[in-house]
């Protein structure tokens, strides 16, 4: 599809985090190509900070959880005229949105059949995949995307807690899956480490973070625990106040790619041939290629379907260390 006739344009990428920041680099390329098209986007409620700021957004349309709501939201919202949605979510929900609203439409390939054969039988037709800014981007004809990167603009009146002048590392140790989680222990490990070589950790995540960032915090000496604030503008100004992040495959690895802080990821149960690593940002994936079980899912599990969890236990502190001054030097 190519959008020279259209004037008013829907994108809709619900969920989650990363996924939505993913979007930005297609936002930001049809604004500079078409600067004449009025962009609005449809995402979830929670995830309505990510986009809140962003300059080529013209509208950012909370899609409500209620059913009874849902219905009245799309009815009235067809009274907005679009020309042309990009649905960049693919699943049941954007088909319903798309299906009431009733304009023309193209819609993201997740490439699911590809995903499940690597998966359940290791026939990997993704290695030669691109990331998925750029898959986003071949849901249109003749969309070159820029290098900028991601986009997460942040509010003027946000200012720092933390102080970049302290040698700060931060440390993002959550993830929704404990398959994507590096080990508590090692983040201890590497952080007393960081410690004796002069610098400061400090700790980001959500609610559902709070319990591991407590250990780790009582357990490296001066450590300053950010996690749990709930909201995201805070974490994005103090995570830029870091020298590097340390993180897991998650959102807030997305939010430090998008703020352009240099970035050590942890590959756990997931692989970079899916599309979800750090995209046009300093960084550094460490990952175990070594093992025949890896991936064994594409979105993360609740547990080790071989009860050995190699793909993360054996990514060792003391080599995450040497990667980390890598990237740092």
């Amino acid at each position: 599809m190519n959008l020279a006739k259209v004037r008013n344009l829907l994108i809709i990428r619900l969920s989650s985090l990363g996924d939505i920041l993913l979007t930005t680099p297609l936002v930001r390329s049809i604004k500079k190509k078409y600067p004449e098209i009025k962009i609005d986007f449809i995402l979830k409620k929670e995830y309505k900070e990510v986009l809140e700021f962003n300059p080529y957004i013209s509208k950012v349309l909370e899609y409500p959880a209620n059913r009874n709501e849902k219905k009245l939201f799309l009815n009235q919202f067809k009274e907005n005229q679009h020309d042309f949605i990009i649905d960049l979510q693919n699943n049941f929900r954007s088909a319903e949105i798309r299906k009431i609203l009733g304009h023309p439409f193209v819609k993201f390939n997740k490439k699911s059949i590809d995903k499940f054969l690597l998966v359940k039988f290791k026939i990997n037709r993704l290695r030669n995949s691109s990331q998925i800014p750029i898959r986003y981007a071949e849901t249109l004809d003749n969309l070159k995307l820029d290098d900028d990167g991601l986009d997460f603009f942040l509010p003027n009146k946000i200012t720092p807690e933390l102080n970049n002048n302290e040698n700060i590392i931060g440390f993002a140790p959550g993830s929704k899956h404990f398959t994507k989680m590096w080990p508590k222990e090692y983040f201890i490990e590497l952080g007393n480490q960081l410690k004796n070589e002069g610098f400061k950790i400090a700790l980001f995540g959500g609610g559902n973070d709070i319990r591991t960032c407590h250990e780790i915090s009582n357990n490296i000496p001066n450590c300053i625990n950010q996690c749990g604030q709930n909201n995201l503008y805070k974490t994005a100004i103090n995570m830029k106040q870091c020298s590097a992040i340390v993180c897991n495959d998650s959102g807030l690895m997305h939010v430090a790619s998008a703020l352009k802080i240099p970035l050590l990821a942890l590959f756990g149960s997931t692989v970079k041939e899916f599309g979800f690593s750090p995209y046009k940002s300093k960084n550094i994936v460490y990952e175990n290629n070594k093992l025949e079980c890896r991936p064994c899912t594409h979105i993360g599990r609740d547990k080790c379907p071989k009860k050995h969890f190699k793909c993360m236990l054996e990514l060792t502190p003391q080599i995450a260390l040497e990667k980390l001054k890598l990237l740092l030097n």
